[in-house]
């Protein structure tokens, strides 16, 4: 049975939401315009979900003031802006109520990511955590209708941030993994860079790896998580657009990026990948609008774990000659080696938060009608029905019962002297164009 065109999915959400609340009745969710980038910093400071990280939105909305009117043009190319953010924001009576941001994660566009959520809501002190959840639910719901080729959501919350994570939970997410970031003081750094890392297959990296390092991400991750990501060869590949875009902001944002990966000879894999963001100020500069740090991506093969305290060497190195910053990097809970190589070098945890996951699939089964009337009962007692047996192959019998193969052939001298043959050479005739 087809699922619902997308017409009739948003004019029963919307009865529903006009009986469920009918103080949002007049709720309108649109994309992001222009004139939205004004009202975003009060948004930010009167709302009650989404409000734990309010440096992060005021960068957002800075970064947004920027670069809307390049993505604006990007939009306008074919596959130009299409891995970029996505933007819808609710306004009811030319008053914004909430934002919400999404990205792809991938190439193929499978699987979203949500960064973030705001959602406020009326004056009433009593009812403002109420209507916010309300604003929010309908914002996650617009993303889950309209971005049709999306198979699976994810997002990540922070564990002490109670609104959000009630949010989630209400829209179907469920937990995935533990995410703890760790930050690696500048006393630490100049410890690691002393001594020198043994490292002697470390390559860098380029479009042509991507093979390579598509296999390290995988063996790198549960089974869970990497058919929840759902990468591909591709997903290491980085185009021109990509490409341009990354370095525009990496110029005006004063960081640079190097990346690296450790090669095994005998087996032709990456054991290690590294990439590492160094800041090249000191300062909060006006459009970041949080402290400024150096973060490092690491990934490493199972097998393979003596590469922790070798990377992070390595990346004490790259950073000699830089702003004296911590580094900021992430572990999850299936990677307890590394947790514990970041506990060796005294790195301090700093932020803990959940990822969570919901797949589209059995919201399609909720939202698709069923009626008895198209139900067909020779269907549904197919197979109930008595079959008949399938012709097989013909095969010849011995006469105590058994089946003989091309191998085991019965005893035929009886029927060969009846005939006046003494052996099957004599009753031998070579087929049309063939040698006797």
């Amino acid at each position: 049975m087809m699922s619902p065109s997308p017409v009739h999915a948003t004019s029963i959400d919307a009865s529903l939401m006009t009986l469920s609340t009918p103080e949002n009745s007049s709720q309108q969710i649109r994309a992001l315009q222009y004139r939205d980038l004004d009202a975003l910093s009060g948004l930010v400071e009167t709302a009650q979900i989404g409000s734990q990280d309010p440096e992060a939105s005021q960068a957002l909305a800075l970064w947004l003031r920027r670069w809307y009117g390049p993505l604006k043009v990007l939009g306008w190319i074919p596959s130009g802006a299409q891995d970029f953010a996505s933007l819808w924001v609710a306004e009811q009576s030319r008053q914004l109520n909430g934002l919400i941001q999404a990205t792809p994660i991938n190439r193929s566009h499978s699987t979203w990511q949500i960064q973030r959520v705001i959602a406020r809501g009326g004056a009433s002190s009593g009812e403002q955590l109420s209507l916010a959840a309300d604003v929010g639910s309908q914002l996650l719901r617009h993303c889950l209708e309209n971005i049709w080729e999306a198979r699976t959501w994810v997002s990540e919350v922070e564990v002490s941030d109670e609104a959000t994570l009630s949010l989630y939970r209400q829209s179907g997410f469920q937990p995935l993994a533990q995410l703890t970031h760790w930050q690696v003081a500048p006393e630490q750094l100049k410890e690691l860079a002393s001594r020198a890392p043994k490292l002697p297959n470390l390559m860098p990296v380029s479009n042509a790896d991507a093979p390579l390092l598509y296999q390290l991400d995988t063996v790198s991750m549960p089974p869970l998580l990497r058919q929840v990501f759902d990468r591909h060869v591709q997903d290491f590949r980085c185009g021109l657009t990509r490409t341009l875009v990354k370095g525009a902001n990496r110029k005006l944002s004063h960081v640079d990026e190097v990346s690296a990966y450790v090669f095994e000879p005998q087996r032709k894999a990456a054991i290690g990948y590294v990439k590492v963001t160094r800041s090249r100020t000191d300062s909060t500069s006006r459009e970041s609008a949080t402290p400024p740090c150096h973060r490092a991506d690491l990934t490493v093969h199972p097998a393979y774990t003596w590469l922790y305290p070798e990377l992070l060497a390595y990346m004490a190195t790259l950073l000699e000659g830089y702003p004296e910053l911590p580094l900021q990097l992430v572990s999850a809970d299936y990677q307890p080696e590394r947790e514990q190589c970041f506990e060796q070098v005294q790195a301090e945890r700093v932020e803990h938060r959940l990822l969570l996951s919901r797949s589209v699939w059995h919201k399609l089964r909720e939202t698709r009608g069923v009626s008895f009337e198209s139900l067909q009962i020779a269907e549904m007692l197919q197979g109930l029905q008595k079959r008949q047996p399938q012709p097989g192959r013909i095969s010849l019998e011995v006469q105590s019962g058994a089946c003989w193969d091309r191998w085991d052939y019965p005893d035929l001298s009886n029927s060969l002297r009846a005939n006046g043959l003494q052996s099957f050479q004599d009753s031998y005739r070579p087929w049309p164009g063939s040698q006797p």
